[in-house]
């Protein structure tokens, strides 16, 4: 998608406010005891109330209305009768469509009690997207994101998981520019259109490289092993630089 009108722009927006809204309602309920399942169908009801359809849902036809992942897993998590505990590692994923525009957002969350290293992990995993998100504008190299989350991931002492991409977002889930590396890829040699729509979701680990099967079609485990965050948001590349959709209120 690239924004042509503000017809366009008010649309991406609104969906965007709806699935950042969704997350901030479900981070707000998530607490130890509770299934994935229930905390799912709160999401499901948030967007739903707001008059959007689930993405992954829609699309391919995800057994859920979000992705949630806990520990070990680090993507399209599907939710179920896995209950929550204090010290898990989770991460919720949700995009949505209305009036035929999509969004996505995303974000990872430690359950108290947790630890210093998880709270840092958190911190830094959302740092790295800002760190990403900042070198987002029109006429801009798309590599320049991913060469600075490298930047600051080595700096801080982090491995960046390099088969999971942000991609282009709009009118479809998924779409052009396609995958967009959010670490250092020399054979990235890709400029921003001005209005250009996707998504910046840095996988931020201490230790792992890449994302593997698990036991089921959708869930992506880390490989090594190792607790991973991921936070994304989706952006328009402006002349004034990043115009992020994906925020609260």
């Amino acid at each position: 998608m690239t924004i042509s009108s503000e017809d366009d722009l008010n649309k991406l927006q609104d969906i965007g406010k709806i699935v950042a809204n969704t997350l901030e309602a479900m981070a707000a309920t998530l607490e130890p005891g509770m299934t994935t399942a229930e905390l799912d169908m709160i999401g499901r009801q948030f967007l739903e109330k707001a008059g959007a359809r689930p993405g992954p849902e829609l699309t391919y036809d995800f057994p859920g209305a979000t992705c949630i992942s806990v520990n070990e897993q680090i993507a399209h998590g599907i939710p179920g009768s896995r209950r929550i505990e204090a010290g898990d590692l989770i991460n919720i994923d949700i995009s949505a469509e209305k009036n035929g525009v999509y969004a996505d957002t995303g974000a990872s969350f430690a359950v108290p009690p947790t630890t210093n290293a998880m709270k840092r992990l958190c911190r830094d995993g959302r740092r790295a997207m800002w760190v990403g998100l900042r070198q987002v504008g029109a006429d801009k190299p798309i590599a320049g994101i991913g060469q600075a989350i490298g930047k600051f991931a080595h700096k801080n002492g982090y491995t960046l998981v390099r088969n999971l991409a942000s991609h282009g977002i709009g009118y479809s889930l998924h779409e052009e520019p396609g995958e967009i590396p959010t670490w250092p890829d020399r054979s990235e040699r890709r400029i921003m259109n001005e209005g250009i729509v996707f998504t910046v979701e840095p996988f931020l680990s201490l230790g792992a490289n890449w994302a593997t099967d698990g036991d089921d079609e959708w869930t992506l485990l880390s490989d090594p092993r190792a607790p991973t965050v991921q936070y994304e948001h989706t952006v328009v590349a402006t002349r004034n630089g990043p115009l992020v959709v994906t925020l609260p209120g």
